[in-house]
């Protein structure tokens, strides 16, 4: 029954009230006489104007999770990940640079980074940039009133002021408000000692006046800073596409060691995505690239940097310790059309023989042009020019780590 078809109902109940009440009641009759009649559809359901059938659809459920997501990780993935999952569009609220600085010392990543990262996650559908560090009651209903918000989302971690005050006080008075499981081993806390803790080499970088620098070793000596992190296979689903190629897909592959993920990654994961349909990235296991790299890496172990590349999306597969050298038999069994690789690249100059020797011989391969200059080195060395700041601002925040891990509890969540 179309729209125009149903217009009888409206004219019915103005010109012949009686009858149309009549027409009513037996239909409810027959549509509470289903199980006597072996499941006849009631007719209440059929005269429905199609207008009135759209607004009782579902509507679709949107939630807001907001964050700094400096040094972006899989703990940050796998919390939006959750958030997504309680609704079903997920808007991502990104606090700026400056009021970071305020309230929690300078960031690593600037905010054009941090959006980058963040927008190439598969589970964001919308970022709102300068969102406030606290929620106010103001900006909860421009949530709720402008973005069509339904609830507010934030990790099972406390969360206050200075002064006490509850960050999402409002929401939860507004009965908004839902929790989402903290992912255990690791923390951009974690990440920062590990940084600090690894390139003890004073000339590995330099401070923001240009001279070298050597961290505070007592604050080293405290903390090896392993990473606390227990790989499962049920993670890595979570993180999964979980679908192969299609026929006659044209598969794309990047290696590398994809160390902590910034915007450099995501962008030439971005340019490598457009050249086919199906993009493989294989990701080197941690001996390579100590090999290629030196012994202070990788920062990030080969199953946290899986997870990291898997929440891109526009990755569809990835290789968990992928081989150095790029062989005939690797390109056979994933009919690999294309193998790619950035311009901007930290690999060891001294390597006896090209990786990509066979990919070129076959003449598909193809040097993409690194839309950043980004490197994990040049990450790692904004941490150590302003090693300083980020040891004081460590300091408290391992205390509190180490506590956490001292009186953790059995953990049930995703």
């Amino acid at each position: 029954m179309d729209y125009e078809s149903s217009n009888w109902i409206s004219d019915g109940v103005y010109y012949y009230p009686h009858l149309l009440g009549g027409i009513m009641v037996t239909a409810a009759l027959l549509g509470l006489s289903r199980s006597y009649f072996g499941g006849v559809v009631g007719l209440p359901s059929l005269l429905l104007p199609c207008s009135l059938k759209k607004k009782s659809e579902k509507r679709r459920v949107r939630v807001y999770m907001d964050g700094c997501f400096d040094l972006m990780h899989y703990g940050h993935a796998n919390a939006l990940r959750q958030a997504k999952a309680l609704g079903d569009e997920l808007v991502v609220g990104l606090v700026n640079d400056e009021v970071i600085m305020a309230h929690k010392g300078p960031p690593v990543l600037n905010m054009e980074e941090r959006l980058t990262l963040v927008s190439g996650l598969k589970w964001v559908d919308e970022v709102i940039t300068d969102a406030p560090y606290a929620i106010t009651e103001k900006f909860m209903n421009h949530l709720f009133n402008e973005y069509k918000i339904n609830y507010i989302i934030h990790g099972d971690d406390p969360c206050f002021l200075p002064d006490g005050t509850d960050v999402y006080g409002f929401a939860k008075k507004a009965g908004r408000y839902k929790e989402i499981k903290r992912t255990e081993g690791i923390s951009s806390t974690d990440i920062v000692g590990r940084i600090l803790s690894s390139l003890k080499d004073p000339n590995v970088c330099e401070d923001q006046n240009g001279n070298d620098v050597q961290p505070n070793k007592e604050i080293l000596s405290k903390s090896s800073h392993i990473s606390q992190f227990l790989p499962t296979s049920r993670r890595i689903v979570q993180f999964s596409n979980a679908k192969g190629p299609g026929t006659n897909a044209r598969i794309v592959y990047i290696d590398g060691a994809f160390d902590l993920f910034h915007a450099g990654h995501v962008e030439i994961l971005k340019r490598a995505r457009e050249l086919g349909d199906f993009l493989v990235v294989g990701i080197y296991s941690d001996e390579t690239v100590s090999e290629h790299r030196g012994s202070h890496y990788p920062i990030m172990h080969l199953y946290e940097r899986s997870l990291s590349v898997l929440a891109c999306r526009y990755v569809d597969e990835v290789i968990i310790g992928a081989p150095w050298k790029i062989t005939k038999d690797l390109i056979t069994t994933f009919n690999i059309s294309q193998v790619v690789h950035g311009t901007v690249s930290e690999n060891s100059p001294k390597c006896d023989s090209d990786p990509y020797e066979v990919p070129k011989t076959m003449e598909i391969f193809l040097l993409l042009e690194s839309p950043k200059d980004i490197t994990t080195t040049s990450v790692a060395q904004r941490i150590m020019a302003n090693h300083e700041a980020y040891t004081k601002r460590n300091a408290k925040k391992t205390q509190s780590e180490k506590r956490y891990y001292e009186e953790k509890k059995y953990v049930c969540g995703d």
